[in-house]
């Protein structure tokens, strides 16, 4: 039969064609699977209240400026290193200059990262960067905190601080004139 062949005939589909549908009906199930895991990372994240903060080891004369958190704000009476959570969009640098000025009213300049921690807490998880940062100007005032202080590697024992905060308190504590 002139112009008759198998990959023409609508009623008998090649083996090209039916590859190509059982390979699209493959591709689609691993869009939806992969939508699904989308999905459901998306609701972990949302329900286990997971945020990203941004800390400064600010020094000063060989000495670091803590700060104590409100007493009413989770871990309250507690000393931290200063900074903030991170907004969207925002890097962690803009973030650390921006929360200095808030809860401070002190300019930094940020340096290199020094640490970086996810620490779970029963309530939320804190994915914290620190970074080491040099006091540029004005003075510190407890705006948005209880309390600050300057301290050197004796005082640091002294203050009570978040679990988050114990390997860099190591840190600092083991060779703190390296820091500054």
């Amino acid at each position: 039969m002139p112009g008759f062949s198998l990959l023409s005939n609508p009623a008998q589909p090649s083996r090209k064609g039916r590859k190509g549908r059982k390979e699209r009906k493959m591709s689609n199930a691993r869009q939806s699977a992969a939508a699904k895991t989308r999905a459901i990372d998306r609701s972990h994240d949302s329900n286990t209240n997971s945020i990203e903060v941004a800390a400064g080891i600010v020094f000063r004369d060989g000495k670091i400026l803590i700060t104590q958190r409100r007493s009413q704000d989770h871990l309250g009476d507690l000393w931290e290193f200063p900074g903030g959570k991170r907004e969207a969009e925002e890097s962690y640098e803009n973030c650390l200059q921006r929360e200095l000025r808030e809860e401070l009213g002190i300019e930094v300049a940020v340096g290199e990262l020094v640490d970086s921690v996810t620490h779970q807490y029963p309530e939320k998880t804190v994915h914290l960067k620190f970074y080491r940062c040099v006091w540029v100007r004005n003075e510190p005032q407890a705006i948005g905190c209880q309390a600050f202080a300057w301290v050197g590697t004796p005082q640091l024992a002294d203050y009570s601080f978040p679990a988050a905060d114990t390997r860099l308190l190591e840190k600092l504590r083991n060779s703190l004139a390296a820091w500054c």
